[in-house]
């Protein structure tokens, strides 16, 4: 009869020790089974989402996270409906990189109280107030500063080697769309430009769209044509920086070095690393901590950089400047849009109702300029300076 009891107790302590293991093994497996769904606008050959790309593919390995990719989702329904299909594949973290894939990404957010949506140079994340919806973007107008210091020395050494005079000291620059956010990318290369080349100017060009080789091509061959020495831009292809390779005009190119495609007169780029994004907001979920509403990276967390200089088309002392002025920067003695380095219409900048809360009217309605500094990214995440500032034109 004992040994009968025995029996009993033994098999009974066994199912209960094999049910406790296998809780144990599910508990563990859901804590290491987050997904993260990538939306992008469009696929490798985009400098632009070839830089998400990378950084999604690094922080995911390094936080041993499961990526979940859905390449060229334009900025449609078609976003939503890819946000919801990662839904179903189990992410519970989404994230979108293109400025007209937001509305779908609040629906789908709303939706989905349960999952956490990101979205990249959104504006709307501080207004909807939605816990699982946020925005995010870097102080790049920094790095493009930065960049624009290396243009203005090789503009130097044009001048100084007698190739043009300082009042042909004309940059281009070939720009997507005339939003704020690319505005404020091509004033800071400006002034950063201009902080050593005072009698540098700028003709801007605008294509419609984010990715174009052809029109971006032929933008920068116009402004090449009209007397631009040097080209930067804001646009994701390798058409502006293949038309000054071929032309021999030296170029500033954007989220990533396109040295190896254009060897004689690629200088020099800028971008915003995401990775240091990426892996915050998987630490806040695997944590369960609540993610920034509006999370800004700057030079300290890593999140704008610049590429190596190619010293074959920089002029020389390029990286010497370069270092200067990040060090100006780092210590706040440099602030890029400080009103005091430039005019609108031959007036200072004394006060400005920047469009924070973003509404179809674009009407102002923060003040930004503070103690003779345009306060950029400070109220939200995502560029809002839209200011037309002297030194510029925009070419039709």
């Amino acid at each position: 009869m004992f040994k009968k009891l025995l029996s009993v107790v033994l098999a009974a302590l066994m199912v209960f020790s094999l049910a406790a293991v296998v809780a144990g093994c599910g508990s563990e497996t859901k804590s290491d089974s987050l997904k993260f769904g990538f939306i992008y606008l469009h696929d490798e050959n985009s400098t632009y989402d070839n830089n998400f790309l990378t950084a999604a593919k690094e922080a995911c390995e390094k936080m041993g996270v499961e990526m979940i990719n859905k390449t060229n989702i334009d900025e449609s329904d078609a976003c939503k409906e890819a946000a919801l299909d990662l839904v179903d594949q189990g992410c519970g973290i989404i994230f979108a990189d293109s400025f007209g894939h937001e509305d779908f990404m609040i629906e789908a957010a709303k939706a989905n109280p349960d999952v956490q949506f990101l979205h990249a140079t959104g504006t709307k994340a501080h207004t909807e107030k939605l816990d699982n919806f946020h925005n995010a973007f870097a102080s790049i107008y920094e790095g493009r500063y930065l960049a624009g210091v290396a243009a203005g020395m090789k503009i130097n050494e044009m001048i100084e080697s007698g190739q043009i005079t300082a009042d042909q000291a004309k940059m281009g620059y070939v720009g997507a769309h005339p939003y704020a956010e690319v505005k404020s990318g091509y004033t800071s290369f400006y002034l950063g430009a201009k902080s050593v080349c005072p009698s540098v100017t700028m003709d801007v060009t605008f294509t419609g769209s984010w990715y174009d080789e052809t029109l971006e091509k032929e933008a920068a061959n116009k402004l090449i044509a009209d007397g631009c020495v040097l080209i930067s831009q804001h646009a994701d292809s390798m058409g502006a920086p293949t038309a000054c390779e071929a032309a021999g005009v030296p170029n500033v190119s954007y989220n990533g070095s396109t040295v190896n495609a254009c060897p004689n007169t690629f200088i020099v780029s800028s971008k915003i690393n995401w990775e240091p994004y990426f892996e915050y907001a998987i630490k806040c979920v695997q944590e369960g901590k609540a993610i920034d509403t509006d999370w800004t990276g700057t030079i300290a967390t890593g999140s704008v950089e610049l590429t190596e200089v190619n010293e074959k088309a920089a002029a020389k002392g390029t990286q010497e400047a370069i270092d200067a002025a990040k060090a100006g920067l780092e210590s706040g003695k440099i602030n890029v849009f400080d009103t005091a380095n430039f005019t609108v219409k031959g007036e200072a900048l004394t006060s400005y109702m920047a469009d924070v809360d973003s509404d179809a009217e674009f009407k102002g309605d923060t003040e930004v300029v503070k103690d003779g500094v345009f306060e950029e990214s400070k109220y939200r995440s995502a560029p809002y300076f839209d200011v037309d500032i002297d030194g510029i034109s925009v070419i039709e």
